[in-house]
């Protein structure tokens, strides 16, 4: 009996040690507005575990995120949108166990420009910004554009509006904001991660969004901050509800999400009454199930396990990667709320999130 006990323990020992010797690929798709982060962390992530572990991160906007997700060909999604209440009530229906929106991260979507010969930051309102994407405002003179900014010699330029032609978390939080300032907007267009456009062109991804602009003088658009500074494009000030007109800066994004939280953290900070806020900010998500044994992409407890391991660094040690791209870190109030939510993980009955969070 002893003898069989031992072989088995070693059996078990050599097993273990194989799953520890194998890499494990994580498989993620989802949401461009990260897409600088999620590349930073993917490769310290690679660094830290000595590739036993790598990041396969597929920047394909947050409609094909959430899509890949309910797919189960990936491991985690990624969205700036938090998961919709029938999407959510679907997950459950279908697959017996929860969504987690786990916040990671904070954003903001600025709108760019490209204006030969205006070098400072144009001034935009929340009412302005819809009609010009509702076609209303048509060239850069406007009286409405001219009033905010009348220190500024706006051409009389056509503008060009540019917007995402992919299911899109940055269009989410866009939209979002502009159907909470502009009734016109919320009743013709509304929110969501696609939206029939009144007008304009379109481009994939933050990336394609910022090329366009780049490329057309007299066009604007909207992508996450930190791809405006990666592409020395022109980015506004927008009015929030105090008045004042604010720049997505750290301070000004970190402002905006002093809001009270739900459990599950889905929640708009567009808008922000923050005095300091800039009204146009938002988490941005990693989805995952609450039982990983429920996804086909997660073939086995060791990958599981190194899914929960990675979000959870992401989650502490790897907040330091945020603020250097111009994304918030967590601050103490949604960190707990994002590790509590990555606690309750399971697989196959075992509870893995307690286990590697110490929760």
């Amino acid at each position: 009996m002893r003898r069989l006990t031992a072989t088995v323990l070693g059996a078990l020992a050599l097993a273990a040690s194989a799953w520890a010797q194998s890499t494990i690929t994580l498989v993620g798709a989802g949401a461009t507005f990260p897409y600088p982060l999620m590349a930073k962390y993917g490769d310290e992530y690679t660094r830290l575990t000595g590739g036993k572990v790598r990041i396969n991160y597929q920047s394909i906007g947050s409609g094909g995120g959430i899509r890949q997700f309910l797919e189960q060909t990936v491991h985690f999604g990624a969205s700036d949108a938090p998961l919709s209440d029938q999407v959510m009530k679907d997950v459950r229906t279908r697959f017996k166990t929860n969504a987690l929106n786990i916040a990671y991260a904070l954003g903001a979507v600025v709108p760019v420009y490209n204006l030969p010969g205006v070098r400072e930051p144009l001034r935009f309102t929340g009412p302005v910004l819809a009609d010009i994407y509702l076609g209303k405002i048509k060239t850069w003179n406007d009286p409405a554009l001219k009033d905010l900014n009348p220190n500024v010699k706006l051409p009389p330029l056509p503008i060009t509006v540019v917007h995402r032609s992919d299911g899109s978390g940055t269009t989410y939080v866009w939209v979002d904001y502009l159907s909470k300032v502009s009734p016109e907007w919320a009743s013709k267009v509304g929110r969501g991660t696609s939206v029939q456009w009144p007008v304009g062109v379109g481009g994939k991804g933050n990336e394609g969004v910022a090329g366009v602009v780049k490329q057309t003088p007299g066009a604007i658009g909207y992508v996450e901050v930190t791809y405006a500074k990666q592409n020395n494009l022109s980015y506004g000030a927008v009015q929030n509800k105090s008045g004042r007109f604010i720049l997505a800066d750290l301070a000004s994004i970190k402002a905006a999400a002093n809001v009270p939280l739900p459990g599950d953290m889905r929640v708009s900070i567009t808008d922000t009454a923050a005095p300091d806020g800039y009204p146009i900010a938002s988490f941005t998500y990693l989805l995952l199930y609450e039982d990983l044994s429920v996804n086909k992409a997660v073939k086995n407890e060791a990958e599981a396990r190194a899914l929960v391991e990675f979000v959870k660094w992401i989650l502490t040690d790897g907040q330091k990667y945020n603020e250097p791209l111009t994304y918030g870190a967590l601050a103490s109030v949604p960190q707990q709320r994002a590790l509590a939510l990555l606690s309750r993980v399971t697989y196959q009955g075992k509870p893995i999130g307690k286990e590697i969070t110490g929760r």
